[in-house]
């Protein structure tokens, strides 16, 4: 019996160790997340029922993937553990139970975020700057890969805010949206080469490559979602804790709840397994953590896994349906996105009768029409997608769909995105786009006014009490409170009756609409549906220019100077705010008493480079070019990514191409990087 036992215990850990390598290595995965733990708890049970058959080289002993073999390997100075996780309710519940049994019965508060499907990732940085990026690896040891996070866009190279820690290791998830992968596939399949299956694994090749360039072209996120060695940190809990990181130019998980108990966590489950919002990437489950760190310490670590935080994971389903027909929806900065309205039909114990077909063409690389077979996954963010087409099954031509040259909204005539995916209806006054962007406007992530949500905001449109942003600041709880709610609600016997908004329901809004006059020009920038814009672009752009009259005055040139934002970005905000939608949306504002100024700290005027913008531009000697870059902002002043009649010099290497002749015409003063070492960093290190 022990040997056909240590049979199957061999059988199993070769077969994990090769789809380890598929997965981790190859990004190439053969089997679902649920089929992998499957076989790692069957392995697991075997060593744990006959410990003779242990050995240290176990699947089981270790965390994460193998190391690359052309990158270095550097220790983790914190264990970077994996997450223990279940797929059933019943083992979240009783986890909570003994997690509550261990702390003695004493409350404790639950923080819920998704979990992003991305590959893990610890970047490091020292008084403030990045200086190293690891993969999980082994848990103990990680491949290093700085040289690819150092192409990550939304992750600062110097950290921003008053005051870094010294020592500060951010781990979380990188990622890419599903936008950013339709734009490479649709690149890929223009250079004659195959499409990514998903962003999962186009993430995990690309973080090992050893050409940053390519990196740097695919556009890959970071999100934190937790913390390894510090020195200086303040938080004393996981919300302050991400709070503290995202002030410092780090993004944190969105949508991050904080739960009062397990009750509440369960309850939430059940609403998210209902229908989960439509993000804009992908996620595999969600993740439980205790909030306090106090209480993290006292539950402690075992052998792989801390006990403070459990994932529930989504189990992957599929089935096969009828599409009837394709119909499309507007979002709030014009996206005209399709939808497939389906047969309805059973998964994962859901009726599914609606799936997104994300964009034109998604429609047409899966050859989707009308009256098709087709099979419709739902996993990973609960939103239905149709994955392919069962052509066999198409018995008669079906027609192609062809994509509306008109908004089904507002009948305004369709756009293309330049070189991009998305079509898109350029009309700011139409009405689906406005309610998108009044719902944003209140949300958590915008403008943060407590009791705008989806149903407000349908009952303020029905009602025409509000056209745009401003009108919300002209309400009154009396415009409100006699206002029925457009959903009727069930009497006493069960009959649907009418119910009024309420007194209670319209204080709350109206108290939240003037909190929200105070929050500054970064915050309104965010909130009012610029494309490109959100909180970091906001608050970069607020830096340079700190009321809405200075930005008003900034050319495209100007804008695109500034270090991080680029010539897409500028054209946006140039374009919106010029446009008669842009300046109509701030007079208002101004004429309802909204704060349309930044608070930006002075610069340091003893700084040799104080108030400069330096552009650097060639092949550098002296200086590697994240190195210099940092040294001029060490040195009071702004290291812009192109040249502007604004930019003070411009450091000139060999090479020096298109930059340094729009510098001369520009009659910039151009100097060498001698020129540069000798008068500003001759006592400098770089």
């Amino acid at each position: 019996m022990v040997s056909s036992n240590a049979q199957r215990v061999e059988a199993l850990r070769d077969e994990i160790r090769r789809l380890d390598r598929l997965y981790y290595v190859e990004a190439t995965p053969e089997v679902s997340d649920l089929e992998y733990d499957r076989l790692l708890e069957e392995l697991r049970e075997l060593e744990q029922q006959y410990p003779e058959l242990q050995t240290s080289d176990s699947p089981t002993q270790r965390i994460g993937d193998a190391p690359v073999e052309h990158l270095v390997q550097v220790p983790h100075r914190v264990p970077m553990l994996s997450i223990d996780n279940t797929y059933s309710r019943e083992d979240l519940k009783a986890y909570f139970d003994r997690t509550e049994k261990l702390l003695d019965g004493e409350p404790i508060e639950w923080v819920m975020e998704f979990k992003i499907d991305g590959v893990a990732a610890s970047v490091r940085y020292e008084q403030g700057r990045m200086v190293l990026a690891l993969t999980r690896g082994s848990g103990e040891v990680g491949d290093d890969i700085t040289h690819n996070i150092r192409t990550v866009r939304d992750l600062p190279l110097q950290m921003v805010g008053e005051q870094e820690p010294a020592v500060l290791e951010v781990r979380g998830e990188v990622y890419m949206t599903n936008a950013d992968l339709a734009d490479l596939n649709l690149r890929q399949i223009q250079a004659g080469a195959e499409p990514f299956k998903n962003t999962r694994n186009v993430t995990a090749g690309t973080i090992r490559l050893l050409d940053p360039s390519i990196a740097a072209e695919r556009s890959l996120r970071f999100f934190c979602h937790g913390v390894g060695e510090t020195d200086g940190l303040k938080a004393t809990n996981h919300m302050e804790f991400l709070a503290e990181v995202g002030a410092m130019g780090i993004p944190p998980t969105p949508s991050v709840q904080l739960l009062p108990n397990a009750d509440a966590v369960m309850k939430a489950v059940a609403l998210l397994e209902e229908g989960m919002p439509d993000l804009p990437f992908e996620v595999d489950g969600i993740v439980f953590k205790v909030n306090d760190f106090k209480q993290r310490e006292r539950l402690g670590m075992r052998s792989k896994s801390p006990r403070w935080l459990i994932a529930y994971k989504f189990e992957k389903y599929e089935a096969v349906t009828t599409l009837e027909t394709i119909t499309v929806q507007v979002g709030k900065t014009g996206t005209i996105t399709p939808v497939a309205n389906l047969v309805p039909v059973e998964i994962a114990d859901t009726t599914v009768s609606r799936a997104s077909l994300h964009n034109a063409d998604e429609i047409e690389r899966l050859d989707v029409r009308e009256g098709d077979v087709v099979v419709v996954e739902k996993a990973g963010k609960i939103i239905p997608k149709v994955v392919r087409v069962e052509k066999h099954e198409r018995c008669s031509e079906l027609p192609r769909w062809e994509f509306p040259t008109e908004c089904p909204e507002c009948q305004t005539g369709l756009e293309r995105d330049s070189g991009g995916v998305y079509i898109r209806c350029p009309n700011p006054a139409c009405p689906a786009q406005l309610k998108q962007r009044l719902i944003y406007f209140g949300s958590r992530p915008g403008m943060d006014i407590d009791g705008l949500g989806d149903e407000l905001v349908d009952v303020l449109l029905a009602e025409r009490l509000v056209t745009n942003y401003a009108d919300l600041y002209r309400l009154s709880a009396e415009n409100i409170a006699n206002v029925n709610w457009l959903r009727k609600r069930k009497g006493k016997d069960g009959a649907l009756i009418d119910v009024q908004v309420g007194e209670a329901n319209a204080v709350k809004l109206i108290e939240g609409i003037h909190q929200s006059r105070t929050r500054g020009l970064a915050r309104v920038l965010a909130s009012i549906s610029i494309r490109h814009v959100g909180p970091r672009v906001s608050k970069l752009l607020t830096r340079e220019y700190p009321s809405i009259d200075a930005l008003m005055s900034a050319s495209v040139e100007d804008l695109a100077a500034i270090h991080e934002i680029g010539d897409a970005i500028a054209e946006s905000v140039h374009h919106f705010c010029h446009s008669e939608h842009g300046k109509r949306t701030f007079s208002e504002f101004q004429a309802a008493g909204v704060d349309l100024t930044e608070e930006v700290e002075a610069a340091d005027e003893s700084l040799p480079l104080a108030g400069k913008s330096v552009v650097v531009t060639g092949t550098l000697k002296k200086f590697n070019r994240d190195g210099i870059k940092t040294l001029i902002e060490k040195l009071g002043g702004r290291a812009s990514s192109s040249v502007s009649k604004k930019t003070d010099f411009l450091i000139a290497g060999e090479k020096a191409g298109s930059k340094l002749a729009k510098a001369k015409n520009l009659d910039v003063e151009v100097m060498t990087e001698d020129d540069f070492h000798q008068k500003y960093a001759s006592d400098e290190r770089n």
